[in-house]
């Protein structure tokens, strides 16, 4: 399971970095809309590793508690992957990014009441977005590939 977990996990964050700068040529609002197709991309992954683990590794069987820990693990360490491109970005990279996504906010609903976030807390926030994402791709994975 390691092995499929490693494989898989990297492929994710591969993926989610290489698409993280590719976004970055983009406005606001397309980068918005790339971003999670960027996730939900990278988290297909899951779905692969359980496949893969399944077929190859465990003589075409897996349970729904083994796909789900699978899935969880991959989404754990994609989703890190993200959070520590995400924070690279906002504390480095651009560190006016959540003043200049507050201005285009306010442009667009002058009432809006915006909360700026540190790089830290938008890091976790990502993580969170990320894992639960991935969550939901591992339950629906883990139901389809189970096999006995």
């Amino acid at each position: 399971m390691k092995a499929s977990v490693t494989k898989f996990s990297v492929y994710g964050i591969l993926l989610g970095f290489t698409a993280f700068l590719a976004g970055l040529s983009f406005d606001i609002t397309t980068n918005e809309i790339f971003g999670y197709a960027t996730i939900v991309a990278s988290l297909l992954f899951v779905y692969f590793g359980i496949r893969h683990f399944r077929d190859k590794k465990n003589h075409g069987k897996v349970s729904f508690k083994q796909g789900l820990v699978l899935g969880l693990l991959i989404s754990i360490f994609t989703a890190t992957g993200i959070a520590v491109a995400d924070y690279i970005y906002t504390a480095f990279v651009n560190p006016d990014f959540f003043t200049e996504y507050a201005e285009k906010i306010k442009a667009e609903n002058p009432t809006a009441e915006i909360q700026e976030f540190t790089s830290a807390q938008a890091a976790v926030f990502m993580f969170a977005i990320v894992f639960i994402i991935g969550l939901i791709i591992s339950l629906i994975s883990s139901l389809i590939l189970q096999r006995r």
